[in-house]
């Protein structure tokens, strides 16, 4: 058998190595506490679940429109006025299964050889797999402790080219709970005055989990760079609905029908009864939704000062998302080994750094998508063996 060249430069995402090796192990009859999988471990509130029952109930399983229902578009507009203060057409609104999908439009709109693109390392790995499998140059942006896991303006732009056709942004952040400050998107937008020609990719999946005074700045608020923004967000993470696959891209004018092209191409449309739930988590109460970040914060702050107690790690406090990126450089053992004597001997699922790009090395990520229960006992069994 042969294959294409270009599968053999497409990478994985070792979350979900962790995760099965944690189920091969469950199955031999070992305790496991899972940290390592980014979902949370809430129930996605009732009145969405029953919004999906009503829709399969009222007949709702057919085709749906490629760019999606335009109840779910136009409600999509309305939050994106309502949270992030800017005025968007449900035309430009493109309705996919899972964030991902926007991820792979955007990149393989602009890969090819010659052409460059940056993203976040450590980051989310998906993205440098998909630059990599597009035969772009994939140019890596540091995103340093030293910097709070923000990343810096003077880093992106001092490695910005004429041959650099996306930059990928992602704030709160994967794997490192980094916020970057508006005053350091301001900085970088500016910055791109001298490359008109350049997109961005905003990875906002987690803009709506921040802690403390921690605001949420997009490049979309911005005029001077909104017709080249694309805006990556989706119900996962928010909702508590990762296994409902439904996230959307909000695309400029020039490319929403290059992306709709490609979505007629890949998967027609995404499932009708699952939009109707996106429609009723948008629409609906809230209630179910700020008690569950509030929990998260709890967790956030139990879980930072007991890892800091750990000899060897050194955990910053993050300022999103659901996760912490302890520097365990001081234990002496490489991330992935570290990890796999935690989850082998400790028995709790953790993800090495390195699965998030080189400079992720010294660090393991641990989500505290978890009871505060379950954190504590794991955090006692990695005492343990240290």
């Amino acid at each position: 058998m042969q294959l294409a060249k270009s599968m053999s430069r497409l990478g994985t995402e070792t979350a979900f190595d962790v995760m099965a090796r944690a189920n091969q192990l469950r199955a031999q009859g070992k305790d496991i506490i899972d940290l390592s999988i980014g979902q949370s471990d809430f129930r996605a509130p009732q009145s969405i679940v029953e919004a999906a029952v009503k829709a399969f109930r009222d007949g709702h399983h057919s085709y749906t429109p490629t760019r999606g229902i335009l109840e779910l578009r136009e409600a999509v507009a309305q939050d994106i006025h309502t949270r992030r203060g800017v005025k968007v057409s449900a035309d430009n609104v493109l309705i996919v299964p899972g964030g991902k999908v926007t991820m792979f439009f955007a990149i393989q709109l602009f890969a090819e050889p010659g052409a460059e693109i940056l993203y976040p390392n450590p980051g989310f790995p998906i993205y440098q797999s998909l630059i990599n499998y597009g035969g772009a140059k994939a140019v890596a942006i540091p995103i340093l402790e030293e910097n709070k896991f923000a990343f810096s303006a003077d880093a992106i732009l001092e490695r910005l080219t004429p041959n650099s056709r996306l930059l990928i942004l992602n704030s709160p952040a994967n794997p490192t709970g980094g916020a970057t400050p508006r005053s350091e998107l301001e900085k970088l937008i500016n910055g791109l005055d001298d490359y008109p020609d350049l997109y961005i990719l905003s990875d906002e999946i987690y803009s709506r989990m921040l802690y403390g005074e921690h605001q949420h700045a997009s490049p979309l608020e911005y005029e001077q760079v909104r017709d080249r923004v694309i805006l990556l967000d989706g119900w996962s993470k928010t909702y508590a609905m990762a296994g409902l696959r439904l996230g959307y891209g909000l695309w400029p004018a020039d490319l929403i029908e290059h992306a709709t092209r490609l979505a007629v191409n890949v998967h027609s449309c995404v499932n009708a009864p699952t939009q109707f739930a996106g429609l009723e988590a948008l629409t609906g109460s809230q209630d179910e939704v700020e008690a569950m970040f509030a929990e998260f914060d709890r967790r956030r702050q139990f879980i930072v000062p007991k890892l800091n107690e750990l000899a060897g790690f050194n955990c910053h406090d993050p300022s999103g998302a659901f996760y912490v990126f302890p520097n365990i450089t001081g234990t002496g053992l490489s991330s992935a080994t570290l990890q796999s004597r935690i989850l082998e001997e400790a028995g709790v699922a953790t993800v090495p750094g390195t699965s998030f790009g080189n400079l992720g090395e010294g660090y393991i990520r641990l989500s505290y998508a978890n009871s505060i229960e379950n954190i504590g006992l794991a955090i006692e069994r990695i005492k343990s063996i240290l």
